[in-house]
């Protein structure tokens, strides 16, 4: 193998790194919005929990609620490339 193609294959292997790491950023926030509705909805499944039954929310949905806003970045990235994209590539001059 030559330096070249040894050099390649890592460049190819930090991409396909780099697109799992952008995958899984966007996973997060989805994921702990489900987190925080099922821990909201399944109170009975709370086992050593001393929140009050007039809260409409616990202490976990409350945490995965934070975590779920605190993820949310890489969506809003996300959009805000889209929506770029969008606005740049319908410019056209007049004559054309």
């Amino acid at each position: 193998m030559t330096m070249f193609a040894a050099k390649e294959k890592a460049t190819s292997l930090l991409g396909q790194a780099v697109g799992f790491a952008r995958w899984l950023g966007l996973a997060a926030a989805p994921t702990f919005a489900l987190m925080a509705w099922i821990s909201t909805v399944g109170s009975s499944m709370t086992m050593c929990s001393a929140a009050s039954p007039f809260m409409p929310i616990n202490d976990m949905a409350l945490m995965y609620l934070l975590m779920s806003l605190f993820h949310v970045s890489p969506w809003l990235k996300l959009f805000s490339a889209r929506s770029q994209h969008c606005n740049t590539s319908v410019a056209q001059t007049q004559g054309d």
